[in-house]
């Protein structure tokens, strides 16, 4: 296994005259024990910086977050999963400006692989990669729920299955999906856990049930 070893992180309040919340421990070493650095970004050499804008309230509370400048992978949603969890634990002073929009560039650096060797062409495609097989992820998905309702068409299963294949969607895989859910799960995301499960769940699957069962009512 490789080690994922540096997270860089700062942030500045687009607001006139806002103070600066303080986040609790650092965020910067928050952000490096909490980040599960997401399979597809991990194994095709995907790095760079997701920008997060947030807002908290007088509780230091997310209430609002949003990917400002993304990536176009799992890169962004992990980027959002970690100041989402960030909520709670930041300090803020009673000038801060509550509307005001805080900005985290959050860059991912992999070390450890040979992702040097890899082009900004080959980057490029394997981005452009990505964005087409959540599309296509969106069809399998789509079914599944469907089919739960009892409005799926049976027409619809060969060419569910075909992609499946085609996209490598196996029990393998699903299972890298659920160990992932399970590790968010010990650092106190439930949320994130359940959308890993319910992605197995809706990938046809009964592999996540039990956890779905356990921790996602």
């Amino acid at each position: 296994m490789f080690k994922i070893v540096t997270l860089f992180l700062f942030f500045f309040a687009v607001a006139a005259n806002a103070q600066e919340p303080q986040f609790k421990g650092g965020l910067a070493s928050f952000l490096k024990s909490n980040t599960v650095y997401p399979n597809y970004s991990l194994h095709n050499c995907i790095q760079g910086t997701v920008s997060i804008g947030f807002k908290l309230n007088t509780k230091g509370q997310v209430y609002y977050s949003t990917v400002t400048k993304g990536i176009g992978t799992d890169l962004d949603d992990e980027a959002l999963r970690l100041i989402r969890m960030s909520s709670g634990k930041w300090i803020v002073s009673q000038k801060h400006d509550t509307l005001a929009l805080i900005i985290v560039p959050v860059n991912f650096v992999l070390n450890g692989y040979d992702c040097s060797r890899q082009s900004q062409n080959e980057t490029a495609l394997a981005i452009r990669a990505y964005k087409d097989q959540e599309e296509l992820t969106k069809v399998i998905s789509n079914y599944y729920k469907n089919k739960e309702k009892g409005t799926s068409k049976p027409e619809d299963e060969a060419k569910v299955f075909h992609i499946k294949n085609e996209l490598g969607i196996d029990d393998e895989y699903l299972q890298s999906r659920i160990a992932g859910g399970l590790k968010k799960y010990k650092q106190g995301d439930k949320q994130g856990a359940c959308e890993d499960f319910n992605f197995v769940k809706y990938m046809g699957s009964t592999l996540a049930d039990s956890w779905l069962s356990k921790y996602c009512k």
